[in-house]
């Protein structure tokens, strides 16, 4: 055994990701203060490659120094949008029939494994919220549900780049057969 080289990777280049299949998933982030985490879940965007990314409220441009650091470039291969408020974003999302699901922890939300994506829609889209206050309460009455990740430990949350990676991770291998390569 032995590691690969980057050269055996085949990975594509950014002008070739721009015009690959994604996979049918918008990941929306309402008011995202850090950009170490914002610049890590585009990092995630583009190894699942998904279909774009929100920028909602406080949550910096991508275009920032301190995102790019973190986002090896994925900034520039993972399209993004900003809006100014998340309800902006989430009243665009169902209007191109999105399935809309915040990842928060409310009294009723879906098990992350046991989640099913709903079939009559054209795409999914996953709200991460705030870092420490969570998807904003005038959000979690506009979503079609929540999702939570499942957890057995005695911290009661994850950081919410890895909690995106997690849920991108469940739904890539869910929608990974409509890609075509």
């Amino acid at each position: 055994m032995r590691k690969l080289r980057m050269s055996e990777l085949n990975r594509m280049d950014v002008e070739s990701f721009r015009e690959s299949d994604k996979i049918p998933l918008i990941v929306v982030l309402d008011r995202v203060r850090s950009l170490h985490n914002v610049g890590a879940i585009f990092r995630t965007g583009d190894a699942f490659r998904i279909e774009e990314i929100h920028l909602c409220g406080i949550t910096e441009q991508a275009n920032h120094p301190e995102i790019d650091k973190t986002a090896l470039g994925a900034t520039e291969s993972v399209p993004w949008s900003s809006f100014s408020t998340t309800l902006e974003s989430v009243e665009a999302l169902k209007a191109r029939n999105y399935a809309v699901y915040a990842v928060e922890q409310t009294t009723e939300r879906e098990w992350l494994d046991e989640f099913e994506i709903p079939s009559d829609c054209d795409g999914m889209a996953i709200i991460m919220g705030h870092e420490v206050s969570g998807v904003d309460e005038d959000v979690l009455e506009a979503v079609d549900g929540c999702i939570e990740i499942p957890q057995l430990g005695t911290k009661h949350s994850l950081n919410v780049s890895i909690s995106a990676s997690i849920v991108m991770w469940e739904i890539f291998k869910r929608l990974r057969s409509r890609l075509r390569k």
